[in-house]
């Protein structure tokens, strides 16, 4: 990394730049971080790239400030400039870049190793790919206090196993002795907050914490984070979901394309956003509350060179905003925006190349319209009558029961006696935690593994059991959507490529075909010679879509589809999904663990816990007035957009492991 340079103090247009504090320069009083007109160019082989643009940012001990975006919005960049990490090649500058007192742009390789880790902790998004695989987690946690100097080796199995109990860490004496292979995602995400806390930093940067966690692990995560703030620890939490963000921030900084386009109070920024990208980001969060709305799919738009950057993509965009880029102006007590039309937010129309939602939805099978999972005789919980669903059923699963093998050479019931239908048309969700047992249903349905009891048919006849020489005649009928699209294709294979891959020999009908299943999905033809490795997150899962349709299939097994996409580009992918089953009839099996997407998609919804289904019914119903007690449980544990008390509510881990 290029160190950073001292820019101009100098505001936008040359003036002199003038501090909070007064005089020119001045470092606001009490603040723990100070950032002001910080840039960052990285070189990339198509050139420079400017990822970060004139930032300006504050944050003092015992708040959080959290900075809001989608991928590529230069968040990360950002939070790495912090930490002298930005990369490679990279030119950072700005006019003051401060962490208390200390001017960063001065700092020296080696003090930069002695700030990170003892006075800035920093918990990345992965776990597993930021843990060490061959070392054990306890000498994960324990390596700042060793770097650093902290402890003794005789002190540090007692320090750690006390900073994994901090962190809600059962059994920390024998977890610190695994490795990260062995733990949980939540767990892994905890040993890395307490690796991250482990030299008492006063600064924690979160880069994507909780990101394709479930509800409830996400909801432990965001409340480790806050016990950290109320104890005084300054967080700077990175993120693209506001509804994530809502319940810890007291601050809000929106980036697009690399600018600061609105900041505030969290509370006044959520109740009225003033930029229009602020609205957006708002909007395309599903919600488990109220009406359901059908949610319009946000425009698709590169940022514009020239002018303001969201214009390609803004509703009020005029003349002035194609021609000049707006300054920061104040807009309310501690608020800012760039925006030519602060305040005048409205909802933007939909993307043009996916057609209107339709406002009207299939009717939700009345078969076993709303059911729990009840107690018999024997202490055993019984499976839920499913009912017989009005319509054909393209899809039937009867009592599956799938057990695994753990390397300890126990056994572990993954599905224990599950049953329902999906009804042609139909989009049936299936939610539950990690572990809970949705995607082994998927992967049974799909016949990647066969259930140690029970049967599936597809359409009425068998489908499970069978050899695979007896199925493939129908293979095409049953399609799958997985979760990261890019490993599931060949990094050798174009767009076009990948799509052919999917027709039927006797319907190969070369390019035009492939161009009009792009089409489909809102793609354009001249992503056609692209490669997976060249498409963005949204467009990638738009091609794994446009694939899924290749055969004409019946049933389309959506796993986890979204989960790792932007709120906006999932905007977009859901309204997509929502389309294809009113304009090609395609029914949904749609395996999620965030209960706004399932609530967007679905009809109906099952809920499963420990490889059962406790509760199944229509989503209305079983949203507005769940009856098992786990339901009740996922439900309060969803992040809300709400800046008041009930969204600072903690979910506690035991109301997440209780009876059904």
């Amino acid at each position: 990394m290029t160190a950073a340079r001292a820019e101009p103090d100098t505001g936008p247009g040359g003036e002199p730049h003038t501090g909070p504090g007064g005089g020119p320069g001045a470092e606001p009083a009490g603040h723990l971080v100070t950032v002001e007109g910080l840039s960052v160019d990285l070189p990339t082989r198509q050139g420079v790239v400017h990822a970060v643009r004139d930032v300006s940012l504050s944050l003092r001990a015992g708040e959080c400030l959290a900075v809001v975006g989608e991928s590529g919005s230069g968040k990360s960049v950002t939070a790495r400039a912090l930490l002298g990490l930005a990369g490679d090649g990279a030119d950072v500058r700005a006019r003051t870049l401060t962490f208390a007192g200390r001017d960063l742009r001065r700092l020296t390789p080696r003090q930069w190793r002695l700030l990170r880790g003892r006075h800035i902790g920093y918990v990345l998004q992965d776990a597993l790919t930021s843990l060490d695989p061959l070392r054990r987690v306890g000498d994960e946690v324990a390596e700042p206090l060793e770097v650093h100097g902290l402890a003794s080796r005789d002190d540090l199995d007692e320090l750690v196993a006390g900073l994994l109990a901090e962190v809600g860490v059962p059994d920390p004496g024998e977890r610190l002795m695994q490795y990260p292979h062995e733990l949980s995602g939540g767990l892994r995400q905890r040993a890395l907050i307490a690796s991250a806390i482990a030299a008492r930093p006063s600064l924690l940067i979160a880069d994507e914490p909780t990101t394709a966690l479930d509800v409830t692990v996400q909801a432990q995560v965001l409340a480790l984070l806050e016990a950290r703030r109320e104890a005084g620890t300054a967080v700077l939490l990175i993120s693209h979901d506001l509804a994530v963000v809502a319940r810890l921030a007291d601050h809000i900084a929106i980036l697009y394309a690399g600018t600061v386009v609105e900041r505030g109070p969290a509370a006044d920024l959520l109740a009225a956003p003033a930029h229009p990208y602020t609205a957006e980001l708002l909007a395309a969060v599903p919600t488990v509350d109220g009406p359901r709305r059908e949610v319009p799919a946000p425009r698709s738009a590169p940022p514009a060179e020239t002018g303001c950057p969201y214009a390609p993509r803004c509703p009020l965009a005029d003349d002035r905003c194609a021609a000049q880029a707006p300054p920061p102006v104040a807009h309310g007590p501690g608020r800012e925006v760039r925006c030519w039309h602060p305040g005048t937010v409205r909802p933007g129309p939909p993307d043009p190349d996916v057609p209107p939602l339709p406002l009207d939805r299939p009717a939700a099978p009345a078969g076993g319209a709303h059911a729990v999972r009840p107690a018999s005789p024997n202490g055993r919980a019984a499976a839920p009558a499913a009912g017989p669903a009005p319509g054909r059923a393209v899809v039937t699963v009867r009592g599956i029961t799938k057990r695994f093998r753990s390397p300890g050479g126990s056994w572990r019931t993954a599905v224990d006696d599950v049953s329902f239908d999906l009804v042609a048309g139909e989009a049936l969700g299936i939610v539950g935690e990690s572990g809970s047992g949705k995607s082994t249903i998927a992967r049974i349905v799909l016949t990647e593994f066969d259930a140690d009891a029970g049967s599936v048919l597809l359409d009425g006849q068998a489908w499970s059991g069978l050899r695979e020489r007896d199925r493939r005649a129908r293979r095409s009928r049953i399609q799958l959507v997985d979760q990261d699209p890019l490993s599931s294709f060949d990094p050798r294979f174009t767009v076009e490529d990948v799509v052919a891959e999917a027709l039927p020999r006797a319907r190969h009908g070369g390019r035009d075909r492939v161009v009009a299943l792009l089409g489909q999905v809102g793609l354009q033809p001249g992503l056609l010679r692209r490669r997976p490795g060249q498409l963005s997150g949204g467009q990638r899962q738009r091609v794994a879509i446009a694939r899924a349709l290749a055969p004409a299939p019946d049933v389309i097994v959506c796993d986890e589809p979204v989960s790792a996409l932007d709120v906006t580009v999932q905007a977009q992918i859901l309204a997509l999904l929502t389309r294809l089953r009113r304009d090609a009839g395609v029914s949904l099996l749609f395996i999620s663990h965030d209960l706004g997407v399932i609530r967007q998609v679905c009809d109906r919804v099952a809920v499963m816990k420990d490889g059962a289904i406790v509760e199944i019914g229509d989503v209305d119903t079983v949203f507005r007035s769940p009856r098992a007690v786990y339901t009740t449980a996922l439900l309060a544990a969803v992040p809300r957009i709400d800046a008041g008390p009930h969204a600072r509510k903690p979910v506690s881990a035991t109301d997440l492991k209780g009876p059904p």
